[in-house]
């Protein structure tokens, strides 16, 4: 249906238009309800408010590993492929926007025309001379503006949808950067786990290759059975093996820390020698917090958010449409004098548009729309539980791997000093020699244990951090994607 006359004229028809859409808001979808009440408090912890650790690695004070983490952020791969998404996310956004807004363009044609008259039959039925023909000229250029008022939400709900998606993507680039940080200090302590296993490794092998000569001797000098000496070298060899397992296991860490960092995986990277103090427990606040500080809830929360207002757009599709069309300009057959004003022409019309029939079309993407909201739904509960449940485990395991290593210690400094004890009795022959190789064994698995011990307290506190989803850079808030929050701009926050 088109108008291409309108009662009061072109401004009668703007004003209309502007009324229209000035009604078209949309309201926002309901907010996620979980299908189950949240206690006051973690089960593991006490009431305590949730404290943010600025760059808590930096805990550790180990400058090298801070140094790896800031080179990650900047360096990994994955990191930037979540800013690439974001990057297109914003974009879509813009898109939107612009979908909104009339659209213009400025045109210029110029044509010149034969046209033979002598096929055309004259007055009386005879026909014109075959030699007669009629050349002409025309040059237009017009300014031409369309616009589709959004009258019922459609687009707006559209854009709200991209807007959702947007800040989705902005939350997803966050979880990224907070898991890359949180891997590479996992990584970085493995590391310097596998080189304190290597060093223990190593200096028992220099304490039985001793052994092995000092019994040796004494069996030069008939203090000692043959068998002995062969008990030992046989447990030295096995030692040397058991340190080449582990420096074999260190080499594979060190590369993977490579890859983490985007570097080639030459594992030719230095670590800390030792293992450092775990510093104390962060407070955890309580799991409604931890629901709207998380990256991975926020983002499968914004994107229910989207499925709801991509559902909202599918039902305004089967609403009316009403687009404008204008165009001004000028026309002429002569080029030199195309930008008379009497050669100024313009116009303006209407189109309204009801879809009837669609062939399933337009039932089908309301149809599309529900499932995904469904299953948006369905992905933020199931997220939301894997959190709050991530919290919790941590949380309990962390007071007993502290019990754990306070007494591995206390057993691995036991089994030490048994093997001291253990080869003096030896050497004054009221032990066997049996008794001494399974003291030393004993020594070096109880403090190998305790080194992982250690190494276990500071993994589980490592992935407390990353369960807790705080501190480290601020979520983002803005209701519409300011300029900003752009994800060249998300990138540069520490």
């Amino acid at each position: 249906m088109n108008f291409s006359f309108f009662p009061g004229g072109p401004g009668t028809l703007l004003l209309l238009s502007l009324t229209l859409l000035g009604a078209c808001s949309v309201a926002p979808p309901a907010e996620p309800q979980l299908p189950f009440d949240l206690p006051d408090r973690f089960d593991s912890s006490l009431v305590e408010p949730f404290q943010p650790t600025e760059r808590w690695w930096t805990e550790f004070e180990d400058p090298l590993l801070e140094s790896f983490v800031d080179t990650a952020l900047v360096r990994n791969p994955g990191v930037a492929q979540a800013l690439a998404r974001a990057s297109v996310a914003e974009a879509r956004v813009r898109l939107h926007r612009g979908e909104r807004l009339p659209q213009a363009g400025i045109g210029f044609t110029s044509a010149r025309q034969r046209q033979n008259m002598g096929s055309m039959a004259g007055p009386l039925g005879e026909f014109v001379d075959d030699e007669l023909s009629f050349i002409s000229n025309n040059h237009n250029a017009s300014l031409d503006v369309s616009w589709e008022l959004d009258l019922w939400g459609r687009l707006a709900a559209a854009g709200s949808a991209a807007q959702a998606e947007f800040l989705a993507s902005a939350e997803q680039l966050r979880g990224a950067r907070q898991s890359v940080a949180a891997q590479v200090v996992q990584l970085y302590y493995e590391v310097v786990h596998a080189r304190a296993q290597e060093e223990l490794s190593a200096r028992t092998v220099d304490t039985l290759a001793e052994m092995a000569r000092q019994i040796s001797n004494r069996v030069d000098v008939g203090i000692a059975s043959p068998t002995d000496a062969m008990l030992a070298e046989a447990n030295l060899g096995s030692a040397r093996a058991g340190l080449e397992q582990r420096r074999e296991a260190l080499a594979r860490i060190r590369r993977q820390l490579d890859v983490l960092l985007g570097y080639y995986p030459s594992g030719s990277l230095t670590t800390a020698g030792v293992l450092p103090e775990v510093p104390a427990r962060p407070a955890a606040g309580v799991p409604a917090e931890l629901l709207e500080r998380r990256p991975d809830v926020r983002a499968a929360e914004l994107a229910l958010r989207a499925a709801g207002y991509q559902l909202g757009a599918a039902e305004r599709s089967f609403l009316p449409s009403l687009a404008l069309t204008g165009s001004a300009g000028y026309g002429s057959d002569q080029l030199s004098g195309l930008f008379d004003s009497s050669n100024l022409v313009w116009s303006i019309a209407g189109q309204l548009m009801q879809p009837i029939f669609q062939g399933g079309r337009l039932v089908a993407q309301v149809d599309i729309a529900e499932g995904q909201q469904s299953e948006a739904l369905h992905s933020y509960v199931e997220t939301a539980l894997n959190a709050l449940a991530e919290v919790e485990s941590l949380l309990a395991v962390d007071d007993f791997l502290a019990q754990r290593e306070d007494s591995l210690d206390a057993s691995a400094t036991a089994a030490e000093e048994a093997v001291r004890v253990s080869y003096n009795r030896y050497q004054q022959g009221i032990d066997p020699f049996l008794n001494v190789l399974e003291s030393q064994q004993r020594a070096l698995d109880g403090r190998s244990a305790y080194i992982s011990a250690r190494h276990a307290r500071i993994e589980n506190r490592i992935s407390l951090h990353l369960a807790l989803g705080g501190g480290f850079e601020p979520r983002i808030e803005a209701a519409e994607p300011a300029p900003q929050d752009t994800p060249a701009r998300i990138a540069d926050r520490p």
